[in-house]
């Protein structure tokens, strides 16, 4: 975890307030490189935590071809941003007062393709519990039809602006 942030009142610390983030969110976005221009695609995502090496493993999945898989084997350099309780702090009439309430998690790491078929599986039910709560069976013919992404993340941030209630 990376802790350098300009509005330490915010950062989120407590590794129980970031997993209740990273559960709450549902969808992750990942930030790719695409030549002179940043390349961002939301996806559905599952995950797993390691706490010796305290870096957060995404699962997302998607189509075997296309842009996002090619920009991936060009640069598995990624960012990823998930966010979570936005809602407006209004000001009334003085429009520079506006605010906002937020969780946020934004991490730096490296994505890789799955190509293990139980590793696939794997991936794909902690993809399926983030989103449903839920695990699932799937056949080899399910998982060789989508391409799962390995992101790895250990260099990230959470911050917090909560509601007083």
């Amino acid at each position: 975890m990376n802790k350098n942030i300009r509005r330490k009142d915010r950062s989120v610390t407590d590794l129980e307030q970031i997993k209740k983030v990273v559960d709450d969110a549902k969808i992750l976005h990942l930030g790719l490189l695409d030549d002179d221009f940043p390349y961002i695609v939301p996806l559905h995502y599952g995950y797993e935590y390691d706490a010796e090496a305290d870096c957060f493993t995404f699962y997302i999945h998607g189509a075997k071809v296309g842009h996002k898989i090619d920009l991936i084997l060009k640069n598995q350099n990624v960012c990823i941003e998930l966010e979570t309780d936005v809602e407006l702090d209004p000001a009334g009439d003085i429009a520079c007062q506006y605010g906002s309430f937020y969780s946020s998690f934004i991490g730096q790491g490296n994505a890789s393709i799955i190509e293990d078929i139980e590793n696939k599986k794997h991936a794909l039910n902690m993809l399926m519990i983030n989103q449903t709560g839920m695990a699932f069976e799937f056949t080899e013919q399910m998982v060789q039809a989508v391409a799962v992404i390995k992101v790895e993340i250990a260099n990230y941030t959470v911050k917090a602006r909560v509601k007083n209630r």
